[in-house]
């Protein structure tokens, strides 16, 4: 059976306790009052309305796939758009189709975006990502084709970028991270990673199971919020952060190979894993790491476990995804159908 806390006006109204064991009952009192508020990770608060109770289940997958939503016929080829729109730090898909098509590459956003071979369909796949500052508007999309005979053709399309519908939140970094808020820091942590996504695998790393969660846990702090650190610098969240207490493992949310396995200033521990074809993700503030650059990983295999280094206000995870150097929403990229 659960013990209950003893009620406060048996402590004060019982004459049979003595001053001192009333003292030993209300520290115990105050204890189970303070239990639940201290074994809560540390989340900015938001400071803009937000219905943070839709936030989305990463793990139901979608596992068929979409119906097109806009077909672009070419004399030889077709070009096919599985999304309605883009949203800001969001991602889709589009395939190509034809007979003899031997490449397809899209340019988008001013990026070159390569398309590959995932199934044995007859399509090539390519991944759009829209950045998060991208601004919401209606953006050209141009597609080459080049067939088995060295001709080409391109095709062309419209794709719409939509708001992310971000919240600004206020996050307090400790007195002794102070420095980490530094915009200078944050610059040359971007160009770090920027450096290690500018190299990538053409194998796929997922499978049809997708992007898992990498512990079993809720999902707090958002993707995409703006935070006003400290009340003085203006950041983004790039990923999503996981309740979790110090050494939880962490598991690969799918298989690839380890990119980057280190200390950063901000990130803390941090690993990326290069899952092929532009995709990467991230998993920081670790309190130890347990796999090394250039390791081959499964899907669920541990990476490290839990913990507070870095630009962090308490124990978490923070989990994020980078695609075609954009950061995208991790957790709706891992229920979205994947080639």
């Amino acid at each position: 059976m659960r013990e209950m806390p003893v009620p406060a006006r048996f402590i004060v109204r019982n004459p049979s306790v003595t001053p001192k064991l009333r003292y030993v009952l209300w520290l115990c009192l105050c204890a189970l009052l303070l239990v639940p508020a201290l074994a809560q990770d540390p989340t900015p608060q938001p400071t803009a309305e937000a219905d943070l109770t839709a936030t989305p289940d990463p793990v139901t997958l979608i596992t068929t796939r979409p119906t097109a939503r806009q077909t672009i016929a070419g004399a030889r080829a077709s070009l096919e758009i599985l999304f309605e729109r883009l949203p800001q730090g969001g991602a889709g898909v589009v395939s190509v189709a034809g007979e003899g098509v031997t490449a397809a590459s899209a340019r988008f956003l001013n990026r070159n975006i390569p398309f590959f071979e995932a199934r044995d369909d007859g399509y090539w796949y390519g991944l759009l990502t829209a950045n998060i500052e991208q601004s919401a508007r209606t953006y050209d999309l141009e597609v080459g084709v080049t067939f088995e005979d060295g001709q080409t053709e391109t095709l062309l399309a419209q794709i719409d970028v939509a708001s992310g519908g971000f919240i600004t939140s206020s996050f307090t970094v400790p007195d002794d991270r102070l420095a980490l808020i530094d915009p200078e820091v944050e610059r040359v942590e971007f160009a770090r990673l920027a450096a290690v996504f500018d190299h990538r695998s053409m194998v796929r790393g997922w499978d049809d199971t997708g992007f898992d969660l990498p512990l079993a846990s809720e999902l707090t702090a958002p993707f995409g919020e703006v935070r006003v650190l400290n009340d003085t610098v203006q950041t983004r969240h790039t990923g999503w952060d996981l309740r979790a207490t110090v050494g939880v493992p962490i598991m690969a949310s799918a298989g690839g190979t380890v990119a980057f396995a280190g200390l950063m200033d901000i990130r803390g521990n941090y690993v990326v894993i290069d899952h092929g074809h532009g995709v990467f993700t991230g998993y920081a503030h670790l309190s130890q790491i347990h796999v090394t650059r250039g390791q081959t990983i499964t899907q669920g295999q541990i990476l490290g476990v839990t913990g507070d280094t870095g630009r962090s206000s308490g124990p978490h995870l923070h989990w994020e995804m980078n695609i075609n150097g954009d950061w995208v929403n991790v957790a709706d990229v891992s229920r979205m159908w994947l080639p």
